[in-house]
């Protein structure tokens, strides 16, 4: 299974990487994010996280929960997980941030590989991708820019 998220932010490189890798503030940014806790490491370092958001489907939301191993590189800006538990163990996860040419954004990507599901998982690996992995993604890219744009306005006016 393989998916990719891209959207393009009006930030800096750094901006956008500091939301990215400050995942214990997304559920107060992310309405889908239920919780984020460390169980080893943080933020700034990285380490073994536990993160809970929901899928909405009308009329209800599908809780869905997953560990991770998170590493971050200050150098290119960018956050590494491998899922460890949960229904998608085994996952890996690559959060780039490149500059845009004609400056002043950001473009952020989301790629989430998945090349040997649990035997039991595999023929329901596409629809994971799919229904619940690309839709959660997305919906975080979009709640991160609202987030950074947002945030940029409100430092203009004040």
């Amino acid at each position: 299974m393989y998916t990719r998220n891209e959207i393009t932010i009006n930030c800096d490189k750094k901006t956008a990487f500091q939301y990215a890798r400050q995942v214990e503030q997304w559920p107060v940014l992310l309405p889908h994010y239920r919780g984020v806790q460390f169980e080893q490491g943080s933020s700034d370092q990285g380490g073994l996280v536990m993160m809970r958001a929901v899928r909405p489907f009308k009329p209800f939301k599908w809780p869905v929960w997953w560990v991770s191993e998170m590493n971050v590189d200050e150098q290119s800006c960018s956050v590494y997980y491998k899922h460890v538990r949960g229904v998608t163990a085994g996952m890996e996860v690559e959060w780039l941030i490149e500059p845009v040419s004609h400056g002043g954004q950001v473009r952020v990507i989301i790629i989430h590989r998945w090349l040997q599901p649990p035997f039991g998982r595999r023929l329901a690996s596409g629809m994971i991708g799919e229904v619940f992995v690309h839709a959660i993604a997305d919906r975080t890219l979009q709640g991160l820019k609202e987030q950074i744009e947002q945030q940029a306005v409100q430092e203009e006016v004040g």
